[in-house]
């Protein structure tokens, strides 16, 4: 396997691994903004930006570091540009959810499984924009 293949599997495995923690961290959100009285869909609308922001950090520190040039800009301005640049993923993964919820009463019960649902659907789209657009590797790297 040729060095540029063995690199895309690693960033994808670490790309896979914060997900999952960032799962598990919109979850936890969630549950709390319920709790709070948010509502399913406002409640996940908060969850998602409390995910999305600790999956830039760790993507920012683990899964792409050696694509960014040290002194690369500001943190806020790459935290906006993930943010946006991830909005396609989470599209898909906040539809794929209030679909789930206004559809099914067991995920109602259960909104864990429909963040699962979305967080999965967003992944493979996130990926590639966090790799190519936000991480990308600078001139001269």
């Amino acid at each position: 396997m040729n060095f540029v293949a063995r690199l895309w599997q690693i960033e994808f495995f670490r790309f896979a691994v914060i997900g999952t923690a960032a799962f598990v961290v919109d979850a936890a959100t969630l549950y709390a903004a319920l709790w709070f009285g948010l509502g399913f869909y406002a409640g996940r609308a908060v969850s998602y930006v409390v995910a999305v922001t600790f999956t830039w950090y760790g993507n920012r520190r683990i899964t792409f570091v050696h694509s960014r040039a040290e002194g690369a800009g500001p943190a806020a301005a790459e935290w906006l540009k993930f943010l946006v640049a991830n909005l396609g993923g989470g599209a898909v993964n906040y539809a794929i959810y209030a679909a789930l919820i206004a559809a099914f009463s067991i995920v109602r019960a259960y909104p864990v499984l429909g963040v699962a649902a979305g967080s999965l659907a967003g992944l493979a789209v996130n990926f590639t924009l966090s790799k190519f657009v936000v991480f990308r590797a600078r001139a001269g790297d």
